[in-house]
C-alpha cells in the first residue's frame, strides 16, 4: 500500500460566488479504501465530479496524477478510460434492462458492428464471480433477469460491477449504503473488502461514520471546501472526525431537551392496509396510535416494517384500500387526500425529498413559499414582495445557507435542501409534523441543526412524529417510541426505558 496511485494538488473549483475547492491537497494509495468525509457542502460532490471528468480539465485549477502523471480528463469517458469510475447515489440503471444489458451498456463487445451477446454474458458471469456471488437469482444475481425485479441492494452492486466492466483501478463509491439496511449494508462492505484485496482503489464516502471507521484505511477530512487533513483510520476516533467536520467539538450528537406534551394531536384508530400486489395480504393490520402536542414521537423498525406506507395511506400517497379512522384535534378526517390534510394542520416530509420534497429546477424563495401562497395573495395575486420576505425571514431562522434566495434548490447541498423542506413544512402552520427519514444524506453538522430545529418546532406546541431507521437517532431524540414490525405495532416504550437491544427484542416479536 505504499504506491500512491493517485494524488490531488492545490485543486481549486469554484462556481459563481462560491469556491467550492480551495487548494485541496492529498495522496491515496494504491489498494486502500479511502474515505473522504465532510459536511454537506464541504466540496466533496465537486471533487469526485472533476475525478470522474463530470467537470472537465479546463474548468479547475490544480493538478490530478494517476501514477505521478498529470491527467487532464476532458470528460467522463475519458476518465473512464485511464481506469476511474464513480458509482454515485442516485442509480443510473434502466429498469427494462437485464443485468448482463446494464453492466456492458454503451461498452458491449462487438464484432463487425454486432453485439456479441454470448460474449457479454460469459463476462457478465465472470463479474459476478469475481465478488463473490453466484449467477442464481435466489441467491445471487442472475446476468438475465431484468434490474427492476431486484432489490435495492443488489441494484447497487450491478452498478459496482457496471464499473468494474470498465476494468477499473479507483473505484469512487458515494453514498453506497444510503438506502440499504444494515444487513445489506454489510454485504457490500463485504464486497469491498473483496475488492480492495483484488488490488482495487476504492474512494469511499459516506455520513455514516460507523462504517467509514469499518471500512475505511485512511480519512481525508475536506470542511469548507478545504482539505483539512489525512490520517490512518486507526489514528482517529469518531470525535475526532466529527470535530474535524464541523470545525468545533460537538459535546453531544443529539440535543436532547425536556418537552412538555399537551393534548392529543393525531390519533389513528383500527388502521389497515390492504396489500396491493398480493390479494388476501396487509400491509398494515390494526394500528391505533396518538402524538401529543409538543412531543417528538419516534418510530422505529426495520425497512419495510409499515411506518412509511401508514403515513403514505393516511396522507392519501399510497392508494391502497385502507380501512379505520384518522382524528386530528379530535376531529375525525374522512377525506384522506394531501391538500385536506394540509389544511387541517398534518405536514407530511417524506424520505426522498429531491423525488417529492423539492422542486429542483425552482428557487430557494419559491420551494420554501408554495404553501404558503394564501397568506401571501390579494384576490388571487402572488405578491412578490411579501414572497421574498417571507422567504428571507424562513431561510434565516433555518439558516439555510445559500447565496441567495433567488439559487435554484439543486444547487444547495443536501443539508441546506431538508433545511429548506422543513421550512416550506413550517410556513403551512402544522399542528403535526411527520418526519420521514429527516437526515437521510445529511452530514452530522447539519443533522445536529436539524435536531434543534425540531427541540424549537415541539417547544411551539408541534406534534412531530420522526420515522428513522438511525437506531442512535430514535433513541438520542424521541420522547416516546413506538416500534414497528411486519406491518404491526409491537410494542411502545418511553425514551428513560429505551435501547437498541429492547428495541430489537420487540422487532423480533420477543
Amino acid at each position: 500500500m505504499d504506491n500512491i496511485i493517485l494524488e490531488i494538488k492545490g485543486l481549486t473549483k469554484t462556481f459563481p460566488g462560491v469556491t467550492a475547492l480551495d487548494q485541496v491537497s492529498f495522496r491515496i494509495h494504491e489498494g486502500e479504501v479511502h474515505a473522504l468525509c465532510g459536511e454537506n457542502g464541504a466540496g466533496k460532490s465537486t471533487l469526485i465530479n472533476i475525478l470522474c471528468g463530470v467537470y472537465g480539465c479546463n474548468t479547475y485549477s490544480g493538478d490530478v496524477l494517476m501514477d505521478g502523471k498529470v491527467c487532464r480528463f476532458r470528460d467522463v469517458r475519458d476518465a473512464e478510460d485511464n481506469g476511474i469510475a464513480c458509482v454515485h447515489q442516485e442509480l443510473a440503471l434502466v429498469p427494462e434492462m437485464s443485468v448482463g444489458e446494464n453492466i456492458f451498456l454503451n461498452n458491449q463487445p462487438r464484432r463487425f458492428g454486432s453485439i456479441r451477446w454470448n460474449i457479454l454474458y460469459a463476462e457478465t458471469q465472470k463479474l459476478i464471480k469475481r465478488i463473490g456471488l453466484t449467477t442464481d437469482a435466489a441467491t445471487g444475481i442472475d446476468p438475465f433477469i431484468p434490474v427492476k425485479a431486484l432489490g435495492v441492494n443488489k441494484q447497487q452492486i450491478v452498478e459496482i460491477l457496471k464499473a468494474l466492466s470498465k476494468k477499473t483501478r479507483i473505484l469512487i463509491l458515494d453514498e453506497p449504503t444510503s438506502s440499504l439496511t444494515d444487513e445489506e449494508a454489510e454485504a457490500l462492505l463485504g464486497i469491498i473488502r473483496q475488492l480492495r484485496a483484488q488490488g482495487v482503489t476504492c474512494i469511499y464516502i459516506s455520513h455514516k461514520l460507523d462504517e467509514v471507521m469499518q471500512i475505511a484505511d485512511r480519512i481525508t477530512i475536506l470542511r469548507d471546501g478545504k482539505s483539512i487533513e489525512t490520517r490512518e483510520t486507526s489514528a482517529f476516533k469518531k470525535t475526532d472526525v466529527i470535530t474535524g467536520m464541523v470545525g468545533r467539538k460537538l459535546d453531544k450528537l443529539f440535543p436532547r431537551e425536556q418537552h412538555s406534551p399537551g393534548g392529543v394531536r393525531l390519533e389513528v384508530r383500527d388502521y389497515s392496509v390492504d396489500n396491493p400486489n398480493v390479494p388476501g395480504k396487509r400491509l398494515l393490520s390494526d394500528i391505533n396510535l396518538q402524538v401529543r402536542g409538543g412531543e417528538i414521537l419516534g418510530l422505529a423498525g426495520l425497512m419495510g416494517a409499515g411506518r412509511t406506507e401508514l403515513f403514505s395511506s393516511i396522507y392519501g400517497v399510497l392508494n391502497a384500500g385502507a380501512q379505520g379512522r384518522v382524528f386530528v384535534d379530535g376531529e375525525e378526517i374522512t377525506e384522506r387526500s394531501t391538500r385536506n390534510f394540509i389544511e387541517n394542520g398534518v405536514v407530511l416530509v417524506t424520505e426522498d425529498r429531491k423525488k417529492t420534497g423539492l422542486v429542483l429546477g425552482m428557487s430557494v424563495m419559491e420551494n420554501l413559499t408554495m404553501l404558503a401562497h394564501g397568506s401571501i395573495s390579494t384576490a388571487g395575486v402572488l405578491n412578490k414582495d411579501k414572497e421574498r420576505k417571507l422567504a428571507e425571514d424562513t431561510s434565516a431562522e433555518f439558516t439555510v445557507k445559500t447565496a441567495s434566495i433567488m439559487t435554484p434548490v439543486r444547487n444547495l447541498s443536501g443539508g441546506n435542501q431538508q433545511k429548506v423542506v422543513l421550512g416550506k413544512a413550517m410556513l403551512a402552520n402544522p399542528k403535526v409534523l411527520i418526519l420521514d427519514e429527516p437526515t437521510r444524506g445529511v452530514d452530522v453538522g447539519a443533522k445536529f441543526e436539524l435536531y434543534k430545529i425540531m427541540n424549537r418546532l415541539a417547544d411551539q406546541g408541534v406534534a412531530i412524529i420522526m420515522i428513522s431507521s438511525e437506531m442512535e437517532e430514535i433513541l438520542g431524540m424521541s420522547d416516546r417510541i413506538i416500534v414497528f414490525s411486519e406491518g404491526q405495532i409491537r410494542g411502545e416504550m418511553s425514551w428513560e426505558e429505551a435501547s437498541q437491544a429492547a428495541i430489537m427484542t420487540m422487532i423480533e416479536g420477543e
